[in-house]
């Protein structure tokens, strides 16, 4: 898998050159030299997905208003060697919940047609752009990070299926990481042919 994604990566940057020949490519966040603000990252992780016998996990995000309007998850789905199978953005009202399947919503369309069991999920706190949340190498606004989504998981345990729920984790975004899940998503927008590409579920 790390051969297949590096290959489509590496097409990606082909045509990016390209792209951004006439196009400033912005981060999903307006970058900070400094290191990007408090509250707009938040991970959490899946288990037994797609897996025979085993009920279906949830995955729930809501916006807790404190940011006066809507805001955009940015959410990217993780294989256990660190590659981005799926990414997408996900309008969130103040006050909704979104509800998420992750064997269908986020481990259905994989990049590399691999349908994972476990992984990683992480969540981008962002400004929408005209109220939405257009995937990297869409526009060309500059989105700044706007903290105030929180989520929770269930979790299926490997011993007899029991669903456990937590809330995902705060973790400090790094400048790195944010131009990494950037790029990665972007090479699965400019050369997965719609694979790759999550889905946001019901609500918002």
């Amino acid at each position: 898998m790390r051969r297949t994604f590096a290959s489509i990566l590496a097409l990606a940057f082909c045509s990016l050159s390209s792209w951004a020949a006439t196009t400033a490519a912005p981060a999903l966040g307006k970058p900070s030299t400094t290191g990007e603000p408090p509250d707009v990252l938040k991970v959490d992780y899946f288990s037994n997905a797609n897996t025979s016998g085993a009920p279906d996990g949830t995955f729930r995000i809501t916006n807790a208003g404190t940011s006066n309007g809507n805001l955009c998850a940015y959410i990217f789905v993780f294989d256990p060697q660190q590659e981005m199978s799926e990414c997408c953005g996900c309008l969130q009202t103040p006050d909704g919940l979104g509800t998420l399947s992750v064997n269908v919503d986020l481990t259905s369309n994989p990049l590399t047609g691999v349908t994972l069991s476990t992984g990683a999920i992480k969540v981008f706190s962002v400004a929408p752009v005209a109220n939405a949340c257009p995937l990297p190498g869409t526009t060309t606004v500059p989105q700044p990070f706007e903290a105030g989504l929180r989520s929770w998981t269930t979790h299926i345990q490997n011993s007899n299926f029991t669903i456990t729920e937590t809330a995902s984790q705060d973790a400090t975004l790094s400048v790195a990481e944010n131009v990494r899940a950037y790029d990665e998503c972007l090479a699965i927008v400019l050369d997965g042919s719609g694979h790759g590409i999550c889905s946001c579920g019901t609500g918002d």
